[in-house]
């Protein structure tokens, strides 16, 4: 028999009927559990992907790595090389060659020192000598002979300069004042290894000029400095001259010639004209501004100069006494016959006639004469002064 529930009207379905078609709660939701493909192996077709994206991932992380390596040795490389390079000529390898005679001149600085050691082949490269002498620390470079090797390199250069030049062999070259051009030349000549000829010509050539030489004047008479020198055995008669031209500028500027020869209406070359007729005139110093004053009045005055040792000079011989005959001779440097100053110094100069003849003492005369064996003279105004002073001297045979 069947129940009814009578209050509601309602039948119950049985307990254990067939199922109906209305969905089950618990039925599986199709969207939340999707259906899993599989290959030929039962594998999940999604967990081949992901290790194909795996594999793939994998490849190009490599590829990148690879890029950047490429990348960076593009970047190293060239400072490998570079260092490479440097550390090469910093230590070359092979041992030194052939023995090389290198000479630092004065004002040499590292730059300087570095191309003349990559030209004498002591070194390969001159930059490097340079950064290795900052890395170094090197101070100045001693001027002076030193003796190298071919490719010896950097290091070993600069520790040898930095040791100093060696010791050079000299000789002495005696230059006293008032001497010409062919006496320096044959003093020259007497030197080991040196030829006075060739100094001569070379002093006659224009090779060498002092920056006091008018461009018209070729030759170097009175433009050498007188002194005591010191030849190094590598010098040879161009390096000597340079020398001694090069002193004679030197002292002409440490004296101020070319400020003070204007100041008496001479240029800095006549000044070292009348300091040669002074030096040759006079051996007493405290004489040589009255006999620049002589000069200078004379020159004002329009006088000759009547100057004996330009005659000498232009004799181009000391030993004899003058003769008459040879104030007739037709020279530029007969001052008896032609007016001014001679065309070029008579002879080398020293500091005491150059200051006296840019400051000629402030008196009238115009003559003087030897009045004593020891090289005084008496100095005159008037022409009849002058020749009493002469025949006095006469009579005591002073000449």
């Amino acid at each position: 028999m069947t129940l009814d529930d009578e209050s509601t009207g309602e039948e119950r379905p049985p307990v254990d009927g067939p199922p109906t078609d209305e969905p089950h709660d618990d039925a599986p939701d199709s969207d939340e559990h999707p259906e899993v493909l599989v290959d030929r192996r039962g594998q999940p077709i999604n967990a081949i992907s992901e290790r194909r994206i795996h594999r793939h991932n994998k490849k190009k992380g490599r590829r990148r790595a690879v890029v950047v390596l490429v990348a960076l040795l593009v970047l190293i490389l060239p400072f490998a090389l570079a260092a490479g390079w440097f550390w090469f000529q910093l230590n070359p390898s092979g041992d030194p060659g052939a023995e090389v005679a290198f000479t630092v001149e004065d004002g040499w600085g590292m730059g300087r020192i570095a191309q003349e050691l990559e030209t004498a082949e002591v070194i390969g490269s001159a930059q490097v000598f340079e950064i290795w002498a900052r890395i170094d620390g090197a101070g100045t470079i001693q001027a002076g002979q030193y003796t190298l090797a071919e490719n010896m390199g950097p290091k070993a250069a600069l520790k040898a300069l930095e040791a100093g030049p060696r010791p050079l062999d000299y000789v002495e070259l005696a230059l006293p004042p008032g001497m010409t051009v062919p006496e320096i030349a044959a003093r020259v000549g007497e030197l080991p290894g040196r030829d006075g000829q060739k100094f001569l010509e070379l002093m006659n050539s224009n090779t060498v000029r002092s920056e006091f030489q008018p461009p018209e004047i070729t030759t170097l008479e009175g433009l050498t400095w007188p002194e005591t020198y010191y030849i190094y055995e590598n010098e040879d008669e161009l390096a000597i001259l340079q020398r001694l031209v090069r002193t004679f500028d030197e002292k002409m500027k440490e004296l101020d010639i070319p400020n003070r020869a204007p100041a008496v209406g001479y240029t800095p070359y006549e000044a070292v004209v009348v300091a040669s007729l002074i030096q040759t005139e006079s051996v007493v110093e405290s004489e040589f501004p009255l006999v620049s004053a002589v000069i200078r009045n004379r020159l004002d005055d329009g006088m000759l100069l009547q100057i004996d040792a330009t005659l000498l000079y232009a004799r181009g011989d000391k030993t004899d006494n003058l003769t008459n005959a040879d104030k007739l001779v037709d020279s530029p440097y007969n001052t008896y016959m032609y007016a001014g100053l001679p065309p070029t110094p008579i002879a080398t100069v020293t500091g005491p006639t150059l200051l006296a003849a840019t400051a000629p003492a402030d008196v009238p005369y115009l003559f003087y004469v030897l009045t004593d064996s020891d090289g005084n003279h008496k100095f005159a105004t008037t022409l009849s002064e002058h020749e009493a002073n002469v025949a006095d001297s006469r009579r005591r045979g002073v000449f």
